[in-house]
């Protein structure tokens, strides 16, 4: 009762400014309408998108005036929790602007024949089409938020002092990684292989579809185990929020690798080891199920690695939290 009493304790200095990660939203959502008013015409959806963003700068300021009245780490966690949900409408968002770009998924699919000699998200569940395999990397796919949110938890609940700190390096992150994914526009292996025939892409031939998604967003069945809860629970989700976007590098492996970075760094190793074989799922199962290229993969764990020690360092100067324990 007493600890529950300090989270709703009004903080005696409350910092009355915006928080760094609201920074970050409104920079991204300014960036971006700029984009889509200088690209209205093309757009398919433009107005939605304009309100969409009206919508979520209320929110930011309504959480913010929320926590001027009420200064405690509920409140603040409030705030970055709901940054948190925010990130499925900015992702899928991604698509309705870089559709209006010319295609790059041949450039990756052929750099991809060119290093491995084939393409790995072909093979690679044809190799293994195992139930219990197939589990595993659906149950590895699936385990990306939960790992977010538990890691972001962990720091409000045991290091609170870096709570703000170890949010902001994961909402700069995904922000840092939708401006690359609206300048690359590559689809990724489940809707560019079934846009130019399976059978092109065993053999290696990758055509340019050029502006192809702009208007078309059908996506393949991902494979596997077609009865296994945990594909059921990835499909569910690529049905509600998945769009032709996205792929590289990929935003999967590169979050996952900074969560397991600050799950290092919190100082609790059973947390970094609890996580650390859904991490090891996550890197294969992105390019297991077709959602990525193996390069994607890699590039993802590479880039992860430099935005956690870049964003970290950039934040070297901040002051901790006043813990609440």
């Amino acid at each position: 009762m007493n600890r529950l009493k300090k989270l709703f304790a009004l903080e005696k200095s409350p910092n009355r400014s915006l928080m760094a990660i609201e920074w970050v939203v409104l920079g991204y959502m300014l960036l971006t309408l700029i984009i889509v008013l200088f690209t209205y015409t093309k757009m398919e959806h433009p107005d939605a998108m304009i309100w969409g963003r009206l919508r979520v700068g209320f929110i930011t300021l309504a959480l913010w005036t929320v926590y001027r009245l009420v200064p405690c780490p509920v409140t603040r966690l409030l705030r970055v929790l709901t940054h948190l949900l925010l990130l499925s409408w900015w992702y899928p968002d991604t698509y309705e602007i870089n559709r209006l770009f010319p295609n790059l998924d041949h450039v990756f699919a052929q750099a991809e024949q060119w290093v491995f000699g084939f393409q790995p998200a072909l093979v690679f569940h044809q190799v293994m089409p195992g139930a219990v395999f197939s589990e595993l990397m659906d149950l590895g796919y699936a385990a990306y938020y939960p790992m977010i949110a538990a890691v972001i938890l962990y720091y409000f609940f045991k290091r609170y002092g870096e709570f703000e700190r170890a949010s902001f390096v994961v909402l700069a992150a995904f922000f840092i990684f939708y401006v690359i994914f609206i300048a690359l526009p590559v689809t990724g292996p489940q809707y560019y292989f079934p846009a130019i025939g399976m059978d092109k892409a065993a053999e290696g031939i990758f055509p340019n579809l050029y502006d192809y998604f702009n208007s078309h967003n059908e996506r393949m069945v991902s494979p596997g185990y077609k009865d296994g809860f945990f594909y059921h629970l990835v499909e569910s989700a690529h049905d509600a929020g998945e769009r032709p976007t996205a792929a590289f590098p990929s935003s999967h492996v590169g979050i996952t690798t900074i969560i397991m970075l600050l799950a290092w760094r919190s100082g609790s190793r059973w947390l970094f080891w609890i996580l650390f074989p859904l991490f090891v799922l996550m890197c294969f199962a992105t390019v297991y199920i077709l959602a990525h290229y193996a390069i994607d993969a890699i590039v993802g764990l590479i880039v992860g690695v430099m935005m956690y020690y870049g964003l970290m360092w950039s934040t070297r100067h901040w002051k901790p939290l006043k813990t609440f324990k």
